[in-house]
């Protein structure tokens, strides 16, 4: 690897499957999805998602500032909370020009923005809030996350759609390495469960449908024959990330290292990944050359896995010819669905945490991968297995390949 190790020292989740850390990881190695009937999407032709559900977020935020949050942000914000905690740190003790905030997200308020022009149509200006900017724009959960730690490093809000948290884990590593940090609180959230979102996931026909006594809990099935298509998800994970000399020398013990990343971009279609796959797995080559690996020193992949019938065959393809080796695979979306611009961050908290506990969650909904899928599938019972080196894939919308290469510390 090029430039000192990272050491991941702190993470932090909220999601449809629990509101921290533990109760997620809980709940993904279950193996069983939380997708719900939605009320806010009464009416829409795909009325269930994966929700955060059993919290109270203005209360969780506490303080006086939550009006100002949308929805996203207070993900954001949570999840960051918890990372620091667990990484041992202090935002009142810590040299806040050396802490760097990257939180990328894919749609940002667009949830918000919805509203707010609902409201402004059918009421009028004063309708409106007086934080409908705050609400809407993508960089509010770093600027908050900043606001509230006292972070006056650098601060950026990268945006690869469904990518857009491993593109932000990348961006913090690279500042880390060259000194322009010695902290970094890292992640994405999302929030999109909304009708226009889920309008615009059915109209271009990404998403799975119900019918008549369907259970949405069963729909999300990734590398299935059946696969169906995507299930809408939101959440938020955060990570603080060190170097890890630093780390150790202030006695942190990392709960993974971050040994390499990689991208690439399709340039081939704005929704479909390049029938190839060639693009996305020289994203895999680049974090693995990165990290001073061979293919078959991955031991397991954590797939993007997204339930949709060319994703996942491409994905699949890519696999079995860069791990001829076999590496259990795992999908979460198939528990959390698909939590957008969040998802990478999320996949690859989890993927941190199978490196640490020796568990790979089994794929919710899958009782063997479609034939033509020569991949080796976790299912129904997670799979007890010591992981010394992992990577993670996330392939967004517009081409946007981003793959990160996780080793046990």
């Amino acid at each position: 690897m090029t430039g000192p190790a990272i050491a991941i020292t702190g993470l932090g989740m909220i999601t449809p499957a629990g509101n921290d850390t533990d109760s997620t990881w809980h709940g993904v190695c279950e193996g069983v999805s939380p997708a719900h009937r939605v009320p806010e999407l009464s009416g829409c032709a795909v009325d269930f998602a994966c929700t955060v559900e059993g919290i109270d977020l203005d209360a969780a935020i506490g303080g006086r500032t939550a009006f100002r949050m949308g929805r996203y942000v207070k993900f954001a914000l949570l999840a960051a909370r918890e990372a620091v905690a667990d990484a041992g740190l202090d935002p009142a003790r810590w040299d806040g020009t050396r802490v760097a905030v990257v939180v990328g997200t894919s749609s940002g308020g667009s949830a918000s923005l919805t509203e707010q022009s609902v409201a402004l149509d059918r009421r009028g200006p004063e309708a409106t809030s007086p934080s409908g900017i705050l609400l809407t724009i993508p960089n509010m959960p770093a600027a908050e996350i900043a606001i509230k730690m006292r972070a006056t490093g650098p601060s950026m809000a990268p945006c690869t759609a469904c990518s857009s948290g491993v593109t932000a884990l990348s961006v913090a590593r690279d500042l880390l390495s060259t000194g322009q940090c010695d902290i970094a609180v890292a992640g994405a959230t999302e929030s999109i469960v909304f009708p226009v979102a889920i309008t615009g996931f059915v109209r271009s026909g990404a998403a799975a449908l119900a019918g008549p006594g369907d259970d949405p809990a069963l729909l999300c099935r990734p590398f299935a024959s059946d696969r169906a298509g995507l299930v809408l998800g939101e959440g938020a994970a955060i990570m603080v990330l060190e170097r890890e000399q630093d780390a150790r020398a202030r006695g942190a013990g990392p709960r993974a290292l971050l040994a390499g990343t990689g991208a690439t971009t399709d340039a081939h279609h704005p929704t479909s990944p390049h029938p190839s796959g060639a693009v996305a797995q020289r994203a895999v080559e680049v974090a693995l050359r990165d990290a001073g690996w061979q293919s078959g020193d991955v031991e397991h992949v954590n797939a993007h896995g997204t339930s949709t019938p060319l994703n996942d065959a491409t994905e699949a393809a890519l696999i079995s010819r860069v791990y001829p080796h076999r590496p259990p695979v795992t999908a979460p979306k198939g528990v959390l669905g698909h939590c957008m611009g969040a998802a990478g961050a999320i996949e690859a908290g989890l993927t941190v945490l199978t490196l640490q506990h020796g568990v790979v969650p089994p794929i919710a909904n899958l009782d063997a991968p479609a034939v033509e899928f020569d991949i080796d599938c976790v299912t129904k019972q997670p799979l007890r297995q010591r992981i010394d080196r992992a990577v993670s894939h996330s392939f967004g919308f517009g081409g946007h390949n981003a793959v990160l290469a996780l080793q046990r510390a």
